[in-house]
């Protein structure tokens, strides 16, 4: 199994959060793991990306011109990516953040309007794990439990009366995820 996957969007929506969850969870089960994060000058507003493979095989680089996943956050990734997905990926996207939606047809597109839940929930910092939610519903690369620790070890211990809100967050995600 080899996953390679870029998740991109604006600064703030815990785009790297969310690679560096994926990337604990695949160290947790023994994978091989790379995490590349990439963002402008100004972290919160800038647009942000992170690349993360998980493999069972070693990895020979970590930079990537194609993706078998692609979790795109805001119309302006949309716009760098979505040629970038390789033919039989996967598109993962917010519905608040996309405007023009790709044309592709050689690609699974999947919506989670994780957004809207996470004001639902009232709580806006919900949102990237409801979109790792949906990532793990429709490709259960790593195993919740894994996640779960990840996300324990990727918080500061002052923020761990967090994690019930969060799981709760990442089963909800894969519940609003739907094909479009």
């Amino acid at each position: 199994m080899k996953k390679e996957i870029i998740i991109a969007g604006f600064g703030g929506q815990g785009v790297l959060s969310m690679g560096k969850i994926l990337a604990y969870a695949g160290l947790l089960e023994g994978k091989e793991v790379s995490w590349m994060p990439s963002y402008g000058p100004e972290q919160r507003g800038g647009t942000a990306n992170v690349t993360v493979i998980l493999s069972d095989e070693r990895i020979s680089s970590p930079v990537l011109n194609q993706y078998d996943i692609a979790i795109i956050l805001n119309q302006p990734s949309m716009d760098k990516f979505e040629d970038k997905i390789k033919p039989g990926g996967i598109l993962i996207y917010d519905g608040y953040g996309i405007h023009t939606l790709t044309d592709r047809t050689d690609i699974t597109i999947y919506r989670v309007d994780a957004m809207d839940t996470a004001t639902e929930m009232k709580n806006e910092k919900a949102f990237n794990m409801l979109i790792l939610g949906g990532l793990l519903q429709v490709q259960p690369m790593v195993h919740i439990e894994n996640v779960l620790l990840g996300l324990k070890k990727s918080l500061p211990e002052r923020h761990h009366h967090l994690l019930p809100m969060n799981e709760a967050a990442i089963h909800k995600g894969m519940e609003i995820i739907q094909q479009v």
